[in-house]
């Protein structure tokens, strides 16, 4: 249904910024780089790990939807060239670039400025409301017609 605005707002994206690697890649190379950062306090230090932490999970999470093990995929990634990344849906290790998979900076930038707004908002919150989870149970697509049920308790059909 939104796939052409999608389409067409992630093309302008890439337009004003540019692309960078797909799938998580860009993220997690990003992270590489925040090996080499101390901060001055303990505080700081905290901060930056939480952010290499954070940063590496699209792409864990991504590899691990797949059926394969996130952790190993992370781990040889980060070992690769800047533009090798994982292929979830075949299965393998590409040039993410060259394969199409690819992200518009502009994406990839806002959703980390957003996530650290939030989290900073969440930082400093003395008190938050949230909605809990309800456990209802997931429903296959297809089969059948919706809402009419089997053949008893037709409700208001019993003559």
């Amino acid at each position: 249904k939104d796939r052409y605005p999608d389409a067409l707002n992630a093309t302008r994206a890439a337009v004003e910024e540019g692309i960078v690697p797909g799938g998580g890649t860009a993220l997690l190379k990003a992270s590489k780089t925040l090996d080499s950062i101390k901060g001055d306090i303990f505080d700081q230090n905290v901060g930056i790990d939480i952010v290499r932490k954070a940063i590496r999970q699209p792409c864990f999470a991504i590899a691990k939807n797949a059926g394969a093990e996130g952790s190993v995929i992370v781990e040889k990634l980060l070992g690769s060239d800047a533009d090798i990344g994982y292929d979830a849906y075949k299965g393998e290790y590409v040039n993410m670039v060259q394969a199409g998979i690819i992200d518009p900076t502009k994406v990839v930038r806002t959703a980390l400025e957003k996530a650290a707004s939030v989290a900073g908002l969440m930082t400093t919150t003395e008190c938050m409301i949230v909605e809990e989870a309800k456990d209802e149970p997931r429903h296959m697509p297809g089969g059948g017609m919706g809402g009419m049920g089997g053949m008893g308790g037709m409700g208001g059909m019993d003559y």
